[in-house]
């Protein structure tokens, strides 16, 4: 490696490092940074996410009646119920809820930060809401597009200030009587000519009348879908929803045309059977709540434990190893820096499951420097100078770094797929740990010792056996 190629290299690692640790603890630069007015950016000062288990909270736990359904559709209900639970819950402003389906019929609720048992029940036992809107009057339309343009680029004091400023927020559809009570069901299907993917509706007597009156009275307009007030997809630009009626539809069948995307068609399914036949939930069969006093301890203890360990570890590194062992302590303290920047960048939501997995990850991260080390000594003890005796150690050791770290991936992976939310924790943290360690001991523990076995240091013979 060429002297330049070094130094751009050491560069590169000590910006990484400035880099996560302003990200993971930005709060003394932010403040040197509004205290002498500098003109720099301010780096975000976002918490960790913390579970249930940390952060306190209510957790439910559901048996679904699927007495009523097939057992071929058993898995796609399960699948809308979670979807209706996750929608009302980001409703109503809760953050990081977990939800996990468990067996056949039971499904959990996590919700980190909830204080009330009793508002929780009472958010997921409502029924979703489907309801079908029209559009509004031209009149209507323009009267709130000239209101839009009125407010634009005012503040909103200043348009508190405008004469019936909330004109502007009305939406362009004005919701009808039809809504998913009168929907027996929806389908996917495909065109038998272009095969592409098309929705079919069924309503029941009443729906068919309501639906014949609403279609008649809006051909060449379009109809929107709301489901709990929302859109019911996302189309990504801030419209709604809206097919175009090209007819009037007799007979309570209607279809959807206009999707490409198979898994958007199937995503509107689910959810118009969710606003129209909902699996009763009834009462939970688990309650409880988690109190927030009890996650500070443990965080406090898993936190101290974390430290108390590295500490213990780069102890060990120095006096078993000497410089090599500082180099990789170095190492590892930014490898610990990079970890926590994703966690909290990603974001993952930290359990004390996986707290537990980012400490073990610290192990398996040691274990790669370990190796390598044990196969630089071995070169020593042939008499080659530092820098040769590192390369062959880096080289010999890799097949063993790569065979180890790579079985327990595998291991963590499996773990990730089949267990359950505070198991998923637990491998998510090793799987993120395992490839971070690959990268801090292969390439940035590598780099600091080649820099140091190229310098006089790497005469010191004493500093490497």
């Amino acid at each position: 490696m060429t002297k330049r190629k070094t130094i751009f290299y050491l560069f590169s690692v000590l910006v990484l490092a400035v880099v996560v640790g302003l990200f993971c603890y930005p709060n003394p630069y932010n403040n040197l940074v509004d205290k002498y007015n500098l003109n720099l950016p301010h780096f975000p000062e976002t918490e960790f996410r913390l579970g249930l288990d940390l952060k306190g909270g209510v957790h439910l736990q559901y048996e679904a009646d699927l007495s009523q359904i097939e057992e071929k559709d058993r898995d796609d209900v399960m699948e809308g119920l979670k979807d209706v639970i996750e929608r009302r819950i980001n409703i109503f402003g809760v953050t990081e809820p977990v939800i996990q389906i468990y067996g056949s019929d039971r499904i959990a609720v996590d919700l980190p930060g909830m204080e009330s048992i009793e508002d929780a029940i009472s958010w997921i036992g409502e029924t979703p809401l489907l309801e079908f809107a029209e559009e509004r009057s031209e009149e209507d339309i323009e009267r709130i597009n000239q209101k839009r343009q009125e407010l634009q680029g005012l503040s909103f004091e200043e348009m508190q200030e405008v004469e019936d400023w909330q004109v502007a927020f009305e939406d362009f559809y004005q919701k009808t009587e039809l809504t998913g009570r009168y929907l027996d069901k929806a389908q996917l299907s495909f065109n038998e000519t272009t095969y592409a993917p098309v929705i079919e509706l069924q309503f029941d007597s009443e729906g068919t009348k309501l639906f014949e009156e609403i279609t008649e009275k809006n051909t060449g307009k379009t109809i929107a879908i709301y489901l709990d007030g929302e859109s019911i997809i996302d189309m990504g630009d801030g419209s709604v929803y809206a097919p175009r009626v090209n007819e009037k539809i007799t007979g309570g069948k209607a279809i959807i045309t206009g999707q490409t995307d198979i898994n958007t068609a199937k995503l509107i399914v689910q959810r118009l059977n969710q606003g129209s036949l909902p699996v009763p939930l009834g009462e939970p069969i688990v309650q409880k709540k988690v109190g927030p006093t009890l996650g500070a301890i443990s965080l406090n203890n898993a936190v101290l434990a974390g430290i108390y360990g590295l500490l213990a570890i780069i102890l060990f590194l120095i006096i078993i190893y000497k410089l090599p062992g500082l180099l990789a302590s170095i190492s590892l303290i930014l490898y610990c820096m990079i970890l926590l920047a994703l966690i909290k960048l990603i974001p993952v939501t930290l359990t004390l499951a996986g707290i537990g997995g980012i400490i073990l990850s610290v192990g398996m991260a040691v274990d790669a420097n370990i190796l390598i080390f044990s196969r630089m000594r071995e070169e020593l003890r042939q008499n080659k100078d530092a820098l040769l005796s590192a390369e062959e150690g880096f080289d010999r050791a890799w097949t063993s770094i790569r065979d180890g770290n790579f079985t327990t991936l595998i291991v963590a992976l499996i773990l990730y797929f089949l267990g359950t939310s505070f198991i998923k924790a637990f491998a998510f943290a090793l799987i993120l740990g395992i490839l971070i360690s690959i990268f801090s001991a292969m390439v940035i523990s590598k780099l600091f010792i080649q820099v140091a076995a190229k310098s006089r240091l790497g005469k010191i013979k004493w500093l490497w056996s």
